[in-house]
């Protein structure tokens, strides 16, 4: 007589991938409540109902806050690695991201990434595989997900604006492989509090000029050309297709005392 432990499909629901709620997790559709933490806060609400929710719902953010800087307060110098959750096992941008995560945890770089599949993996499998720290900062999404097997310290977080602060005030450097909007949001977010000053600077690298050529491009000519951002703005980003280039631009700027003005600025482009 079968068992449920022998039985495939009841087998196959157990391992089913968790969804995250902040820290809570559900499996198999457990889910309670009615969307993810950021709609509830930020869509629209019916008159008076921010009294009964927003109020306590600050409670939840401090606590996140509260949180991420209680366990990452003691993580080693880090670098945040960004790129594509779509990024195939088999695909030379998820190598590309495992040397870089290898290579920088032989620096003395602990490695942050948004904790999921793809060049996020790679990067989190290659400072594992090389003895290093690998942190992944998990989102609540409002479909399946969960930190990949190469995350040696996670933290789920409910709200996109806390898991950012976290990779902004935690990291020397941001390193962008090929990657769609998150990769984006996280650029730009990145390049505007350096370039408005907000942040001390820190190197922001991506890699793969391919890749990024058609954008460095519109940069250049469109933003550049039309007055909309400074001459001098471009000189932000670094772009290159060499791991030994990555390391060497974070060590330098590591070594001048953590401000990338410390190293100079050539125009690329």
């Amino acid at each position: 007589m079968s068992t449920d432990a022998a039985d495939p499909e009841v087998a196959s629901s157990r391992k089913s991938t968790p969804t995250f709620r902040g820290p809570i997790m559900f499996r198999r559709d457990r889910k309670h409540g009615r969307g993810t933490a950021d709609q509830n806060l930020l869509d629209k609400h019916d008159p008076g109902d921010w009294v009964h929710t927003d109020p306590w719902r600050v409670l939840r953010i401090q606590a996140e806050f509260v949180e991420g800087f209680g366990a990452l307060a003691e993580v080693p110098r880090a670098v945040a690695v960004f790129g594509s959750a779509r990024t195939p096992v088999d695909h030379p941008e998820y190598q590309a991201a495992h040397a870089i995560g290898a290579a920088l945890a032989q620096a003395g770089f602990a490695v942050i990434t948004g904790g999921g599949p793809g060049a996020m993996e790679a990067a989190n499998r290659g400072a594992s595989e090389a003895g290093g720290y690998s942190v992944g900062l998990g989102i609540e999404l409002p479909f399946e997900q969960s930190l990949n097997d190469w995350v040696d310290l996670g933290i789920n977080f409910r709200y996109f604006f806390a898991r950012k602060t976290m990779f902004v005030k935690y990291s020397q450097a941001f390193v962008c492989l090929p990657g769609g909007f998150g990769t984006l949001d996280e650029l730009f977010e990145a390049l505007t509090l350096v370039q408005t000053r907000k942040i001390t600077r820190f190197p922001i690298i991506l890699f793969g000029t391919k890749y990024w050529s058609g954008l460095v491009d519109w940069l250049r000519d469109s933003l550049g050309g039309s007055g909309k951002i400074s001459p001098g703005d471009l000189g932000l980003l670094h772009v290159t297709d060499s791991v030994e280039e990555v390391c060497a631009i974070i060590l330098a700027t590591a070594e001048a005392g953590g401000a990338a003005d410390a190293i100079g600025t050539e125009d690329q482009w």
